[in-house]
């Protein structure tokens, strides 16, 4: 193999890819990036098996050929080069590369021992195209429910699910869940895609991109973002109805600034540090007014308050983290908050008509 390519093209390409090259494995091979010419290209991969990445950059391609180069070394050695052109040539398996007045040779391993990249038949998936910022959205709005607890698989990634016409995202760790409408859809799907795996495509996505593609078959998902491809494998067993967990209605509604619903938030939750982030809400349908209080045993106590317009006098206490959380990635200058007594779940979402986003909250036992 002997190409000559940019500096720049290929230190993104290398960066990105060497993300999913595993350092913590019993196959040195999955350690490594796959370098390999495809026609007037240079191909560049990794993959822990579970995940395969793929970069293509433009080069001058002098003689085709492949070779694997540890990910680690080979990310740092061309992130440290001078932005020139850079030559690479596989003498002997071993990698010879030239920059500028750079000189280095990266003991390489043979590319029949990397495993072989998984591939998605077209003609066969379920495929959607969407737009970049909708997407992005999406993801950022659902993955901050799903759960770390990888004796719950299931509950480890986001569920990709069509309902009545609509392609639907949700995410739960059993003490809250998040739903998001995202585009029409003729086709059945149910899938759950790791976060890990949705990590690493938000990761890939640039300034430049303005749609992403993407294909479901019966165990595996593709991205495709500009030049860099993803595929991952689906999880395997079957996400809760969730839905069945959606109130119907809620006793007490208040309505207030999200700007507001923050900041009191935020306060409280400086005071609920030793209470395990537990804080107490209160409307009050009389004075308009929403007010959070919290306690630190030994710091102090704090109440901090919010105009509403609120239905009803009630009461809920919930972790403070969560409920940060969900307001930062709601869409609205307007919450409504709802709830029902001290033991069922609240909702947040959007005041705007047809929201396309609701997310949800197990309270504390007060």
């Amino acid at each position: 193999m002997e190409l000559t390519v940019t500096q720049e093209n290929l230190n993104r390409a290398i960066s990105a890819v060497g993300r999913v090259a595993s350092t913590k494995t019993q196959l040195p091979i999955l350690s490594n990036i796959l370098l390999r010419t495809d026609g007037n290209r240079l191909l560049v991969a990794a993959t822990n098996l579970e995940i395969a990445t793929t970069q293509y950059i433009g080069a001058k391609i002098a003689k085709p050929g492949a070779i694997t180069i540890p990910a680690k070394l080979m990310s740092e050695f061309i992130s440290n080069l001078p932005k020139q052109s850079v030559e690479l040539k596989v003498i002997n398996d071993n990698l010879h590369i030239k920059c500028g007045t750079y000189s280095s040779i990266i003991n390489g391993f043979i590319a029949d021992d990397f495993p072989e990249l998984p591939t998605i038949n077209e003609s066969s998936s379920i495929q959607y195209s969407i737009k970049v910022e909708d997407f992005k959205q999406a993801i950022s709005q659902t993955i901050i429910t799903t759960s770390n607890d990888t004796t719950r698989p299931v509950l480890t990634g986001v569920y990709w699910n069509s309902f009545q016409g609509q392609l639907y995202l949700a995410a739960t760790d059993g003490y809250r869940l998040s739903e998001r409408r995202l585009v029409e859809t003729k086709s059945e799907i149910s899938a759950i895609i790791p976060t890990q795996t949705l990590q690493e495509v938000l990761r890939n996505i640039s300034d430049e991109s303005s749609e992403i593609d993407i294909l479901f078959d019966d165990t595996q998902v593709r991205f495709r973002i500009n030049d860099a491809e993803i595929i991952s494998r689906l999880i395997g067993g079957n996400f809760p109805n969730y839905r069945q967990l959606i109130p119907a209605s809620s006793e007490t509604t208040a309505v207030l600034n999200k700007a507001d619903f923050i900041r009191i938030t935020k306060i409280s939750g400086l005071f609920a540090r030793e209470s395990g982030g537990s804080i107490t809400l209160t409307t009050n349908k009389e004075t308009s007014v929403l007010s959070i209080h919290s306690i630190a045993s030994q710091l102090g106590e704090n109440t901090s308050e919010a105009s509403a317009k609120i239905t009803n006098i009630g009461q809920i206490t919930l972790n403070s983290r969560y409920l940060s959380e969900a307001l930062s990635v709601i869409d609205s200058d307007e919450i409504e908050f709802s709830f029902s007594g001290k033991i069922a779940p609240c909702i947040l979402k959007s005041t705007k008509p047809d929201t396309e986003y609701f997310h949800i909250i197990m309270p504390l036992k007060s």
